[in-house]
């Protein structure tokens, strides 16, 4: 429903990639997962496997450097405009958009206090 589920901190110059197996194993605990939608970065083959893996089904656009999928849902790939309208509501409070806080704690908070708002309207 595009609701932010959890977020993990990284420095600006590390690949999302590192952390990505750790916010699948998240959302693999709140329940089922049927679709993981992705960008091109994410069509390695380990990622495929990490996600069939949890029992969900790949739904990602293939790197010109990746063999091509063997199945593409491009209607639940539109979807993912989803997610930047979540990262676009949160960045709608100052301190989320410019990253004001100067600490990891403090700037981890403020994100977690906008994400609590999102899910109660």
């Amino acid at each position: 429903r595009g609701r932010p589920l959890g977020f993990a901190l990284i420095p600006g110059q590390a690949s999302e990639l590192r952390v990505a197996p750790e916010l699948l194993l998240l959302a693999a605990l709140l329940g089922t997962i049927r679709r993981v939608v992705c960008d091109a970065a994410y069509s390695s083959a380990a990622w495929f496997a990490l996600v069939m893996e949890a029992g969900a089904l790949p739904v990602v656009r293939a790197n010109p450097t990746h063999p091509q999928p063997d199945h593409f849902d491009r209607a639940a790939y539109r979807r993912r405009h989803k997610v930047e309208n979540m990262w676009a509501k949160l960045k709608e409070w100052r301190a989320v958009a410019t990253r004001y806080d100067k600490t990891a704690a403090s700037f981890s908070a403020t994100l977690c206090l906008a994400a609590a708002f999102q899910w109660l309207s």
